[in-house]
């Protein structure tokens, strides 16, 4: 191959890391409060309990 597809290559890729180098230093947590978690944690269990019956079912 030429040299210019190699260095084409090169920047693509460098370009990918780059951007997720960029997405993993400017991630935050989200601040939940105790009332927004615990109503994840219940929708969390009734999927899962939805899940296991229809699981039972096949």
């Amino acid at each position: 191959m030429p040299w210019y597809i190699w260095l084409l290559i090169i920047l693509v890729l460098g370009s990918i890391v780059g951007g997720l180098l960029v997405l993993l230093r400017t991630a935050k947590p989200l601040p939940l409060s105790e009332e927004q978690l615990q109503k994840i944690r219940e929708r969390k269990a009734e999927m899962e309990a939805r899940d296991a019956k229809e699981a039972d079912k096949r």
